[in-house]
Formats: structure tokens, sequence, C-alpha cells
């Protein structure tokens, strides 16, 4: 991991298990017009937020209650100049048992601060982990796109544009 990878991290009371169960469950945290599956090793899946952000995510590890990482197979961002960034890149994340809770690690390797995207992807990111996928964690449930909808406000700005 180089110093400048995107890394945020929460910390729950539910175990390995529920924390990777979540994980999975793309749909429940990041964006309900996920098209494939999240869950299983090779599995592939298509994200897209209207003509403002798609992409092409290929799991390429998957360790039950452990690790999940994802690798950006395909990706276009409107807002960009280079179109492709986050194509290569690796979003992982990382659970461990720490002090009686779950720790849950999110790095998303490859993303930095060169990147064009950097910040809006490191704010949407904070959002979707620390509060998003949180949610969906402790209260079985979390605050995904919905169809059409933005979730972020980075996500409304660029809709706009």
């Amino acid at each position: 991991m180089s110093a400048t990878d995107f890394t945020t991290s929460i910390k729950v009371d539910q175990s390995p298990k529920e924390v990777f169960d979540a994980v999975t469950n793309v749909r429940g945290w990041w964006s309900e017009e996920i098209e494939g599956n999240t869950a299983q090793l090779n599995d592939v899946f298509d994200y897209h937020y209207e003509d403002v952000h798609r992409c092409k995510i290929k799991l390429i590890e998957v360790i039950e209650n452990q690790k999940v990482v994802w690798l950006v197979e395909e990706n276009y961002f409107k807002f960009t100049e280079d179109k492709t960034e986050w194509t290569g890149t690796k979003p992982t994340f990382e659970i461990s048992e720490k002090d009686g809770k779950t720790e849950l690690k999110f790095t998303h390797f490859g993303l930095n601060p060169e990147y064009e995207c950097f910040e809006i992807c490191r704010d949407s990111w904070t959002n979707y982990i620390q509060n998003s996928l949180k949610k969906l964690i402790t209260t079985g449930k979390g605050e995904p796109n919905a169809s059409g909808k933005p979730q972020t406000e980075n996500e409304k700005k660029l809709s706009e544009k």
C-alpha cells in the first residue's frame, strides 16, 4: 500500500460474518442499480450512476469473513479529463477483530491524490463506508443510491453539470 492510497476504517460491535455479509451486499450500501453478483470469487458486477459514473468490477479475492478485493476492470467518469481513472485499481475490504470489536478497513489501492477524481472519490467513499455501510452493518439498513437518486452531495453536484 502506498501512503497515498485512500483508506478509511470503522469499528462495530457486530461479528466479522455480519460485516462480511454487509460488504458483499453492495446493493444495500452503494447502489441499488448494481447488475450482476457481488459476493463470490470471480463474480462481476456493473455499477452506474446516471451518465456520471459507470464501472465494471470483478471480485478477485474473497476470504469469507476476512477480506474482499475488487478489481475495477472498466471505468468511466463524465467529470474527469481521463475518463478511465480507477481502471485497474483495487478497492479492498479487510475485516479483523480488535479489542472485542470488528474492524473494517477499506483501502482503494490505486486511488491517490494525483487522480482528478480524488477529492470527490475520497468524500464519496468516506460517506459510503462511514455512513451507509456502517448503518447497513449496525441497523440492517444502509443508504445506497436509489434508482436515479444521488446519495452524496458530490453526486448531486455532478449530476447537475
